[in-house]
């Protein structure tokens, strides 16, 4: 009989189950130059990533695609889409965040965008994971506030971001993404992600604004199951270095 192949999202579920922490490099196609991407790729490759997460709020400049097909010959780790809208939907990756801004009312971003999709990823092989997308107020306005039109969660109200995670995974999210959106001055509260970690059953994937070695750690002791990073990688690839 043939070995069933575990998916990804069964990856993420046995490594919460153990106590394995995740990480993800997240790249943004808009910001990176292909003649750079060997670079890069070496540097993820002697880092602890255990995942590459590819998209952006707005990707404008026709390398998606070009640059999975790199990523994939090049490193072993799964390649994750991250997709602000359903153009930067590529079969060559291994799957996607199916996002739902449960944070915002923008009706596009909660479910219009999905159904436009639907379609689409019908005509692939990529593994879909449903995920609920929830933006914390950072300091600034971050390209997610800005392109999506939606107003994030106050980092006070945990009660409120509590609920909204909460609603998610009676949703059926199979996934909790608290971000706190690309070049954020300040991550999700550790507080935060604690009193989540506690209250639903499902992983929680925190991105935005971790600038250090310390803040994934940080991250980690309160709670969340995978961290994302992607500012601070693009803008220092010895982000890992000793």
């Amino acid at each position: 009989m043939q070995e069933q192949t575990i998916t990804i999202r069964q990856q993420i579920l046995e490594a919460k189950g153990n106590g394995q922490k995740l990480l993800a490099v997240l790249l943004d196609p808009d910001k990176i130059l292909l003649e750079n991407v060997a670079h890069l790729i070496q540097k993820i490759n002697e880092s602890p990533a255990t995942h590459i997460f590819v998209g952006g709020s707005i990707v404008q400049n026709n390398i998606l695609e070009e640059l999975i097909l790199i990523l994939k010959q090049k490193t072993t780790l799964p390649v994750v889409l991250f997709p602000g809208d359903p153009s930067q939907i590529s079969p060559k990756a291994d799957a996607i965040l199916f996002l739902s801004l449960l944070s915002g009312r923008n009706p596009d971003y909660l479910i219009e965008y999905q159904v436009q999709a639907a379609p689409i990823l019908k005509r692939t092989n990529l593994e879909v994971i449903s995920t609920g997308y929830i933006l914390i107020e950072s300091g600034n306005e971050t390209a997610v506030a800005r392109v999506s039109k939606t107003k994030p969660l106050s980092r006070e109200n945990l009660d409120l971001v509590l609920a909204t995670a909460q609603a998610g995974q009676m949703l059926g999210n199979q996934l909790i993404y608290l971000e706190a959106g690309s070049g954020a001055k300040q991550p999700v509260p550790l507080e935060m992600i604690k009193l989540i970690s506690q209250n639903i059953e499902i992983p929680i994937i925190v991105g935005g604004g971790i600038a250090d070695l310390k803040g994934i750690q940080k991250a980690y002791n309160a709670g969340a199951d995978l961290v994302v990073i992607g500012t601070a990688f693009e803008n220092n690839s010895h982000f890992f270095d000793l």
